[in-house]
This record gives C-alpha cells, sequence and structure tokens, in this order.
C-alpha cells in the first residue's frame, strides 16, 4: 500500500474518533453478542476519512462502512460497478459518471453526484492535508489545488476537470489519457462523502457515516470499534451477519490464543511462528490464500556507492545469492513464494503477472553472484546492511536467513548484517529523509489490481513511493503510453517497461506474500479478498 509524505493534522482527528466510547466492554476475551462477529484488529494510523487512510487497518474499516463508483470482486479482483451505473469515455480522458439511484448514506441522506466531487476536491487539496491526495494527480487541475514545491500555496480549490451535470452525473477530464483509470476507482479514496462531513467534520470523525454496508456504533482507542449491519444499504454485497466487533490486540499472539480459546472468531494475521501447525491447532479452520502483496529488497540510488554499472552488477549479485525457496519454506510454511516478477499472481495473466519474468537474476546461483560482486569491486565498503522495522510480522526471522544466504555464498560471516529499527514510524521517517545507506525491505500491498500500481508509484520518477529515488527516462516514456493505451496493449507495454525495471535492479522482488486467518467453530464463510483482508458481509455466525 502506498505511503504519502503528509501527516499533519491527522492527530487532533483521531483524538476526536478514539474519544468515543463503546456501549458495554470491548476488546475483553468472551462469546460476544449473538449475530455479531468476533475480529482481531489493530487501531489505524490515521483518521477514518477516505482520502486520509492508506494503511491496512484503517482501509479494512473503510471498505465496511463506504461503497464507491467501483468495489473489487472477492473473488475476482476484478473491478465491477457498485455506486456507479455507468462510466463512459470516447477518449480515453473525458469520463461521464453516471451513479445509481437509491443510495444513501447511513444517516438516510442520499449519495449524489456532489457527494463525490466534493469529497475528491477536499481530497485533493493541498491545505487539507490528506494522505491519499494523490490518487487525484491524473485529474485537470490537481496541480492548481496541489502544488508541488512544499511550502507553495493553492492557486484554486476545486479541480477544474471536475463538473456536475446533475443530481446523479458528473464528469472527470483527465491531463492525460488513461484508459484504465476507471478500474482504480475501487480504492477508498474515491468514496463519497455525505454533507455532514463538511458543515461539521470533528462530530463526522468523531462517529464516521458512510454508505457502506455496515455502520459504526462505537470506538474506543486501544479497545474496540462496533459496527452494525446497515439495514439501508442499496448494494448487493449484503452483510448476512449483525455486525462486526473489531478488538484491538497488539500483539497477534495473544490473538492467535483468544482464536484458540473461542474467544475470538476470526484473526488474520496468523504469527509466522504458528504457520506450521496452523491448519491442526484449528482443526481445519484456516485460510491461506494469494494476495495482491510482494516484498522487495530495495536500495539507496541516492548514494554514490549504489549507481553505475558496479552498482548494477552487485544489486544482481545479492539478488543471486538469496535463497528463496529454502527461506520461505522453512519460515514461511507455504505462506509466501519466491517472486520472479514485480507484480502478483492475483493479477493473473491478463492482467499483467508474468511468471519468471526476472529470469536468471531471480534465481539462487551461488557462483555467478560470488563472480559478480567480484567484478564489480566487491561490496561496497566491504560490508552491507539489511534494514527494516521489527515490531511487525516476522521480519528478523527473514532478515536474518537473508543475510545468511548472502554470507554463505560469500564465505564471509560479516558480509552481511541486519540493522533493525524499532518501529515502523521511525523506519519510514529514515527512509523518507533519504537516509538509508544499504539495502532495504519494502513491501507493497496493492491499491488496486493492475499492474500499473506495482509500477508507478515505485519506480515513476519522483512517484510518492519511489524510496530508491530510481529514474529511467525511458521507464517513463513506456508507462506514459501504457496509460494511454487500451487494456491489452497497455497490459503488454507495462511489461516492457517492467523488463527495464528488472534491468536496472532499483530493488530486487524477494517472495509474494499470501494472506492467512484463522476462525472460531461459531461462524463460517470465512475467506480473504485479494487485498488479504476478510470478507466480512460474507460471514455468517451459526
Amino acid at each position: 500500500m502506498r505511503t504519502a509524505s503528509r501527516f499533519t493534522g491527522a492527530v487532533a482527528a483521531v483524538a476526536a474518533l478514539a474519544a468515543v466510547t463503546t456501549a458495554c466492554g470491548s476488546g475483553v476475551a468472551g462469546r460476544g453478542e449473538t449475530g455479531v462477529v468476533r475480529a482481531s484488529w489493530g487501531d489505524p494510523q490515521h483518521p477514518l476519512e477516505p482520502a486520509n487512510t492508506n494503511e491496512v487497518q484503517g482501509s479494512k474499516v473503510l471498505d465496511m462502512i463506504f461503497r464507491g463508483l467501483k468495489r473489487y470482486d472477492p473473488r475476482t479482483g476484478r473491478a465491477v460497478n457498485a455506486v456507479a451505473e455507468s462510466i463512459t469515455t470516447e477518449d480515453q480522458r473525458t469520463f461521464t459518471v453516471r451513479i445509481g439511484k437509491g443510495w444513501k448514506f447511513s444517516d438516510g441522506t442520499p449519495v449524489t453526484a456532489e457527494s463525490f466531487v466534493d469529497a475528491w476536491n477536499y481530497g485533493a487539496l493541498v491545505t487539507n492535508n490528506q494522505v491519499n491526495s494523490y490518487f487525484f494527480q491524473y485529474i485537470e487541475g490537481y496541480e492548481d489545488v496541489h502544488p508541488a514545491a512544499e511550502d507553495a500555496r493553492p492557486t484554486a480549490q476545486t479541480m477544474s476537470g471536475l463538473e456536475v451535470k446533475d443530481e446523479h452525473t458528473f464528469t472527470v477530464r483527465l491531463n492525460q489519457k488513461f484508459s484504465q483509470w476507471p478500474e482504480t476507482l475501487g480504492y477508498n479514496a474515491y468514496a463519497p462523502l455525505p454533507e455532514a462531513f463538511f458543515t461539521d467534520r470533528e462530530a463526522w470523525l468523531a462517529k464516521p457515516v458512510g454508505n457502506g454496508p455496515y455502520k459504526v456504533e462505537s470506538y474506543t482507542r486501544g479497545q474496540s470499534m462496533r459496527l452494525s449491519r446497515n439495514e439501508d444499504y442499496s448494494g448487493a454485497d449484503k452483510a448476512r451477519n449483525e455486525g462486526v466487533e473489531l478488538r484491538v490486540y497488539t500483539d497477534v499472539n495473544t490473538a492467535y490464543i483468544d482464536l484458540q480459546a473461542g474467544n475470538l472468531d476470526v484473526a488474520d494475521d496468523i504469527p509466522a511462528s504458528q504457520l506450521k501447525n496452523a491448519e491442526r491447532d484449528l482443526d481445519g479452520r484456516y485460510v491461506n490464500q494469494p494476495a495482491g502483496i510482494i516484498q522487495t529488497l530495495t536500495f539507496p540510488l541516492y548514494r554514490q556507492e549504489w549507481q553505475g554499472e558496479e552498482g548494477r552488477k552487485i544489486r544482481q549479485g545479492i539478488s543471486m545469492a538469496i535463497d528463496r525457496k529454502r527461506i520461505t519454506e522453512r519460515i514461511y510454511h507455504g505462506t509466501r513464494v519466491p517472486a520472479t516478477d514485480l507484480t502478483s499472481p492475483v493479477l493473473g495473466a491478463e492482467g499483467g503477472y508474468s511468471q519468471g519474468l526476472c529470469g536468471p537474476t531471480c534465481t539462487y546461483d551461488p557462483e555467478r553472484a560470488g563472480k559478480l560482486i567480484e567484478e564489480a569491486g566487491g561490496l561496497p565498503g566491504g560490508r552491507v546492511t539489511l534494514t527494516s522495522n521489527v515490531d511487525t510480522g516476522s521480519h528478523r526471522q527473514w532478515m536474518e536467513a537473508v543475510c545468511n544466504s548472502i554470507n554463505n555464498v560469500l564465505d564471509d560471516n560479516g558480509a552481511c548484517r541486519v540493522r533493525p529499527v524499532g518501529t515502523f514510524a521511525d523506519y519510514r521517517r529514515d527512509i523518507a529523509a533519504d537516509e538509508m545507506t544499504g539495502m532495504f525491505r519494502a513491501g507493497w500491498q496493492m491499491d488496486y489490481p493492475l499492474i500499473q500500481n506495482f509500477l508507478q508509484p515505485l519506480y515513476y520518477t519522483n512517484a510518492s513511493s519511489n524510496d530508491s529515488g530510481y529514474s529511467s527516462e525511458e521507464f517513463d516514456e513506456l508507462m506514459d503510453r501504457a496509460n494511454a493505451a487500451e487494456r491489452s496493449e497497455a497490459v503488454r507495454l507495462f511489461r516492457e517497461a517492467e523488463k527495464i525495471v528488472l534491468e536496472d535492479l532499483p530493488a530486487i522482488p524477494l517472495w509474494y506474500q499470501n494472506g492467512t486467518a484463522g476462525y472460531s467453530e461459531r461462524v463460517r464463510g470465512v475467506r480473504l479478498n485479494p487485498f488479504s483482508v476478510p470478507v466480512f458481509t460474507d460471514i455468517e455466525v451459526v
């Protein structure tokens, strides 16, 4: 999932949301209410407003309380119409959007064309400090409401490319051709907002109002959020349960213990230490399925020692020195698959996934790895570090395994060393400040199921999540052409662009990540969508 640079103004809004108290105790092990699903969760980093939430826990809630123009089919991942009745274009640049009638927010007010246009303009305006603002960068006039310079003021309050035609119709003009743009509209940043958001934002943040299958009842930060079924929901994917209680856990092991004890119904982050025995421990109530997530090792190309042909050879040698198959089997027990491209198998071939595109560079070859690094004059300074936060997941285990693999190839126990960072916040701060010296972890969870989303945000010059500082005119030009092309031609051009990145190798593909979950005897119909999030609407309490 993308990482944005603007976070100011978020703390007060989170505090306002956290101030709401629950009607009864939450986050405490217990049988739970009849018909209500009890699921593990973590407090969101940002306020629960569509353009200001870009991490998994907050997005999980937005997926439950909002529906945008499109939604992503939980089985196929394809973008299908939700609030949109139709989205048409004749030139791949100007789109006419017609929304369905009868849609309402959970406060009873109608969802209109203005609900979308006002929400998008709010999300894009730089002074509103929305972390997902860059999702609107393709709309004409974005640069006026969100100038690139950090200290620049906007010259407009709304984007010129948005125009309301009537209550159920609006037009969008992009600043370039982008044939697949409608496919991106299932992402939460594009959700509509009710009038109440603009009349009293602080009150809205305390109890968000959306148009999705659930509505927020209460939230106590550090304990739980309670959601009930939205009886007035207009979509086809109505909830099959009475509601969901999202219980906050700061330790995935504790959640797993509660799940085994029957005090929790769904846990969607099985601890790495439990993966080997999870299916047996849970008597088959275990989900392990592919997700649109890839882990890579990224390099700070803004540092001279990683530049030029020598730097590229070293990166290639390091990639060939990593025994992906052995590491994924020993640590992850079938929940990771060695990566052979920069996307995800969930896209399928028609969506841009290309098995084996990385070729020999992503194949374990100790002899060739050593020769490449030797030809380049050895590792920079004779040593390389591998960095990641270690407060979540099993990052320390796999980092040590990767370094051991590199050290064994180079016959030097000190060639690669792990440099852990205590928290994700500190880790991202170092990356954003261009303070990395060696290779570092970069995980990517897709925002929408298009090959474009695995490439443009990460490798386009000065893109929002281009942490390596990579820049290639050839890659950028191919991406621009692909964005303007029809789907089949676009996929072909995106693959050509991906080949350039894999040749330059600013990042090493490590493995594709599956989503895992366990569930109790109390529920059925538990599965994950392609984003590795439980499909809560399908869960039934028995």
